[in-house]
């Protein structure tokens, strides 16, 4: 695999500002002129771990009973995180979002990475929470968004009834611990610069940029000299 930067992304499903921090460093991306060099790997973060899965719960109470909120603040708070959806293209329905807690999501999107779909993942996971009001802690809508982005349904099912990459989310959540994080989106850079929170594109493509410039040059210092003298091709001539 071709050398990339590495660009982490510490993120819960259920968190309406890593779904438009997402777009917003899409934008960003799209405007890079080295964005087939940026490597993007999506590692998991919950919010509230402990959260039991409440199908029949409306969002807006459970927001009001978590913050200790009227439920008419709590509305308020998402209309305007709605809002802000909307100037980016993103359509919020919160009236639809099913409680859910999001630990067999973040182990849908680490099966996800190991055959190369995780950011095709995280949209689709994005887009059933946020605007179709699917439930992601059920293994048959996992099955079904498995299946839209073209992972092996079979291969999925077993995932998913087992405990496989229980400990990749689990390892993931105490890397933010060690390393400070207590909100996401958390957009670390080549291990060397960090992002908080769903910025500007224009914040996202100026850190990129920097980051790049040092991270190619140090890729640069690092190549092999290779003092040339004589010697034989591979199946080839001597000389």
């Amino acid at each position: 695999m071709k050398n990339k930067l590495k660009v982490e992304i510490w993120s819960d499903i259920m968190c309406p500002f890593c779904y438009i921090g997402k777009r917003k460093f899409e934008m960003a991306l799209e405007k890079f002129s080295h964005k087939d060099e940026i490597e993007i790997v999506w590692a998991s973060y919950q919010l509230t771990p402990h959260l039991m899965t409440q199908p029949n719960k409306n969002i807006h109470t459970f927001l009001s009973e978590t913050k200790g909120i009227s439920l008419e603040e709590a509305k308020e708070m998402n209309n305007h995180v709605t809002q802000m959806a909307n100037e980016i293209g993103l359509h919020y329905d919160f009236d639809r979002c099913i409680v859910a807690n999001t630990f067999n999501a973040h182990r849908f999107v680490h099966f996800a990475q190991s055959q190369n779909k995780s950011n095709e993942a995280e949209e689709r996971l994005f887009a059933a929470y946020f605007s179709e009001g699917k439930n992601i802690d059920d293994f048959s809508t996992l099955l079904q968004l498995g299946l839209e982005i073209g992972l092996d349904s079979e291969v999925l099912k077993r995932v998913l009834e087992s405990k496989e990459f229980a400990e990749e989310v689990q390892l993931d959540i105490q890397e933010a611990r060690q390393i400070g994080i207590r909100s996401v989106p958390f957009f670390v850079f080549d291990r060397k610069t960090a992002v908080s929170g769903a910025q500007d594109p224009q914040i996202f493509l100026e850190t990129l940029e920097h980051v790049f410039e040092g991270w190619k040059k140090n890729n640069a210092d690092n190549k092999r000299e290779i003092i040339q003298g004589q010697s034989c091709i591979s199946e080839g001539a001597c000389e």
